[in-house]
């Protein structure tokens, strides 16, 4: 079996060896870069399965390389920093990425994290396997290709917009608190700030938006959280 491949991106030697240690201990893959632009050029050569990004970095921080990969690509993004303010986190969650740790970590939290995101990817196979296509309106939602058509036209989404939609398309009309959807969404095991929900639902509007659908297939439920939508045309 191909070992799972993830790209360590940090412009401290310290940390990529430390974090190259504790990643090849557990089987994976690990290719380096020291900077940005370095993160770029691999990432247009290599399908990496994951890519742990430091954000504070010179030259080109971890946001703008998260924005650039995201341009073109799908590829797990986990970010690492010293910094700790929500707004931060909410910031690289914005940005596309996927998962957000805090130095200093544990080992075994790094470890959890890389699995975890690496299972909301489909990467590491879950427990059960979603194939029923869900479809409203113009809203077309197929699990087994991860793929959402909108009008026929096909829109990219992170891994975790994909999954969070499709939860709660698959469950229409009924409304979910943020709890319920990290829980069924991001796994028990997910350490994150409860406003990561609230970050994907903007993101997967807007894109629905841009891709002209003539409804807001998720609605707010105020004082509960969220609820899929039908187009009343056709309810």
């Amino acid at each position: 079996m191909q070992k799972i491949h993830l790209l360590v991106v940090d412009d401290e030697w310290n940390m990529r060896n430390l974090l190259r240690i504790y990643l090849t201990k557990n089987g994976f893959q690990v290719t380096e870069a020291s900077n940005g632009r370095e993160a770029l050029k691999l990432i247009e050569q290599i399908p990496f399965d994951l890519i742990l990004l430091d954000i504070m970095m010179p030259d080109m921080d971890g946001w703008e390389v998260c924005k650039r990969v995201r341009e073109t690509k799908q590829t797990p993004i986990l970010m690492l920093t010293a910094r700790t303010e929500t707004k931060d986190k909410v910031h690289g969650l914005t940005m596309g990425a996927d998962d957000y740790l805090v130095k200093p970590f544990e080992p075994e939290e790094l470890i959890a994290r890389v699995f975890a995101v690496l299972r909301r990817s489909s990467l590491i196979e879950p427990a059960a396997v979603i194939t029923k296509t869900v479809s409203h309106h113009d809203l077309n939602i197929d699990p087994e290709a991860r793929q959402v058509l909108v009008k026929d036209r096909s829109i990219e989404f992170t891994p975790k917009e994909f999954d969070l939609l499709y939860f709660l398309a698959d469950n229409p009309n009924r409304a979910f608190t943020r709890e319920v959807l990290l829980e069924q969404v991001w796994g028990t095991d997910y350490f994150g700030d409860i406003r990561t929900v609230d970050t994907h639902i903007k993101n997967v509007r807007e894109k629905v938006r841009k891709a002209e659908l003539s409804y807001s297939p998720i609605q707010t439920v105020w004082g509960v959280g969220y609820k899929f939508h039908r187009s009343e045309a056709h309810p």
